[in-house]
């Protein structure tokens, strides 16, 4: 039962950007559709552009496409399905250069 309630909550946490980015991009469409709708009529000469909607609607829009593409984002960096050029960088090892008395060492002890 709990683990049919948190995956219930992960759902949840998931819909709601995906309906707020749904939202966001069919205001902005409004907007527009508005705008050039108003713009063949023969009442106005110069119709009006309601930025404030277009404005709401990017914001709302951008939020929610930014969060479901973080979100997956992480969960494959954490399931290790991105390419090399996404995963984090591991620092190389510091190698030590030989010197010439060690590979003489060396190939004294091989004979």
């Amino acid at each position: 039962m709990k683990l049919t309630i948190q995956r219930l909550i992960a759902i949840l946490l998931l819909v709601i950007p995906g309906i707020g980015a749904a939202y966001g991009f069919l205001l902005m469409k409004d907007a527009l559709y508005d705008y050039f709708a108003t713009m063949g009529g023969a009442d106005t000469m110069t119709p009006d552009f309601s930025w404030g909607t277009f404005i709401l609607g990017a914001f709302l829009f951008l939020i929610g496409i930014g969060f479901i593409g973080g979100w997956t984002f992480f969960r494959d960096r954490k399931r290790n399905y991105l390419s090399s050029r996404f995963r984090p960088s591991t620092p190389r090892p510091v190698r030590t250069p030989r010197t010439s008395n060690e590979n003489s060492s060396n190939d004294a002890q091989s004979e």
